[in-house]
């Protein structure tokens, strides 16, 4: 078995070019594969075409290779927690193919596995399917481009005639990923609400790079606990346990005051 362990992020990312196309894990801040991040924005790569649920936020995630205009194209679920990404796009700067979050999340699948594209119900009756949403925006307020009409067709399901609208596979030329625990063969073990879109972006990337807080010899991860197969992984490296975790929005309440 091959052994696909890097020694550092900077080299697991080496080669990923200008104009290349990425997906990159995380939901939210959940999940981001930082270090890999970090070390291709020092590399000043541009001109990137991403697909992600979001963009990050201002100074984190995918948001530090927005703020220096490194990102060309952003296919996206949810774009609401970063105003740098808002300015960029209503500018006409930034490419936004906005997309439903499962349909997005099946997308990735689909690609990993091979399927060129499938039906779903989601986006029927709206400009998913009947195009017009802007992607691209000419700087004065008026669209430069929209996204394109998409086939629809009817099917018969659960007893009746469904309309279902035709939605391509997507596959990148590199993907970037944040796993808890992975092996020298790249199987991965993700963390919770980490093993949100990382195993998705995994699939669909044709060079697949992970960083790893935990790196373990071949047989030490239970067979039954492996969320992801190492035959979708290409490189590996370890980052170890330390590295900073921020959290997007802090929803719990703040500590009673002692004897109240």
């Amino acid at each position: 078995m091959i052994d696909k362990t890097w020694e550092s992020p900077a080299a697991a990312v080496a080669d990923i070019p200008a104009g290349a196309t990425l997906a990159v894990g995380g939901f939210g801040l959940s999940g981001n594969p930082m270090a890999l991040i970090e070390a291709l924005h020092a590399r000043g790569v541009d001109d990137l075409s991403i697909v992600s649920n979001n963009c990050g936020v201002d100074d984190w995630g995918l948001g530090i290779l927005l703020a220096d205009k490194r990102i060309r194209k952003m296919t996206s679920s949810y774009v609401g927690e970063n105003k740098e990404f808002e300015r960029q796009f209503l500018s006409g700067e930034l490419e936004l193919e906005l997309t439903p979050q499962g349909t997005l999340a099946e997308k990735l699948r689909a690609g990993g596995a091979g399927i060129a594209a499938f039906y779903t119900q989601t986006g029927v009756g709206t400009q998913v399917a009947e195009g017009g949403l802007p992607r691209r925006y000419d700087g004065a307020g008026g669209i430069a481009v929209a996204s394109p009409v998409k086939d629809v067709r009817t099917f018969e399901v659960s007893g009746g005639p469904r309309e279902y609208v035709l939605e391509e596979a997507i596959v990148t030329d590199y993907a970037l990923v944040h796993a808890l625990r992975g092996d020298r063969h790249g199987n991965l073990v993700f963390n919770k609400a980490a093993r949100n879109f990382n195993p998705l972006a995994a699939m669909a990337g044709r060079i697949c790079i992970v960083q790893v807080e935990e790196l373990v010899e071949p047989g030490q991860i239970d067979p039954d606990a492996v969320h992801l197969p190492g035959v979708y992984v290409h490189r590996i490296v370890e980052v170890g346990p330390d590295i900073e975790k921020r959290i997007e929005r802090r929803t719990v309440s703040a500590a009673a005051p002692e004897g109240a």
